[in-house]
């Protein structure tokens, strides 16, 4: 049996730094949803990443999204990345002859 800890964290990013921080994260595996914003707090893009998608995989398939950033880059400064990650724990089942 497993329970699910689900987590939001938000980091601000230079926008010169967005590509490779979306790889990072990527690569990291716990990250389910990632939701870009611009520093005021306007939407730019939202990115549900699939459980169990091979890290390398998903980068080719979000690349024109990343080519597209890449190209907003140069008219911010900042955005800011609010981060949704999953940790799945084992749970001990318990026996009935266990207290």
């Amino acid at each position: 049996m497993t329970n699910r800890k689900t987590w939001t964290e938000e980091i601000e990013v230079n926008a010169r730094d967005i590509i490779e921080k979306i790889k990072d994260l990527i690569q990291e595996g716990n990250v389910r949803r990632l939701i870009i914003k611009k520093e005021n707090g306007d939407l730019l893009l939202e990115v549900p990443l699939t459980t169990g998608v091979v890290a390398g995989g998903i980068v080719t398939l979000v690349a024109p999204v990343l080519a597209a950033l890449g190209a907003m880059a140069a008219l911010l400064t900042k955005v800011k990345f609010e981060i949704v990650r999953v940790e799945e724990e084992k749970i001990k089942e318990k026996k009935d002859d266990e207290k």
